[in-house]
């Protein structure tokens, strides 16, 4: 399958895909699993290593949460790319950024009294711990994140 995606900044300009998929779905809770299943399925019958299937499951869940959460997108899609040891992951929504709500904090970070909030916030930074760049790209038009993973190139892919 040849098929081209256009890469984001610090990125390589165009890349042929030797495997690619998408989907859209409805930018609700639901469609978080669903993108996250189709993504490792994917990698899975791709063949890809099995770090990199955890990570690329890791990474959809918390793009696409944050899609869901912050956009106010009516829906979310999803884009996977493999080529040349790379896995790309591409998540876009078509609405504009809203501010998280604040939380009260219920035991902080740790559970134990400290500042911050109970839960969320950690999001992008556990996407930019599994991969190799993570170009967040807001405009006009909505959000797109991509982030791409790496593997060994000597990797046997189907």
């Amino acid at each position: 399958m040849e098929t081209t995606l256009a890469a984001g900044p610090g990125t390589r300009a165009r890349v042929g895909c030797r495997f690619a998929a998408a989907c859209v779905l409805p930018a609700t809770a639901a469609s978080v699993p669903a993108l996250r299943r189709l993504a490792q399925h994917a990698a899975r019958r791709w063949r890809l290593p099995d770090d990199t299937t955890e990570a690329s499951g890791l990474i959809v869940t918390e793009l696409v949460t944050n899609a869901v959460r912050h956009s106010g997108s009516p829906d979310v899609s999803l884009l996977l790319c493999v080529a040349d040891g790379m896995l790309t992951l591409r998540v876009k929504d078509s609405g504009s950024w809203r501010p998280r709500p604040v939380t009260p904090a219920v035991g902080g970070l740790d559970g134990l009294g400290g500042p911050g909030p109970a839960c969320g916030g950690r999001g992008l930074l556990l996407v930019e711990a599994y991969a190799a760049s993570c170009v967040v790209r807001p405009s006009a038009a909505g959000t797109t994140v991509t982030a791409e993973v790496l593997f060994p190139a000597t990797h046997s892919l189907r």
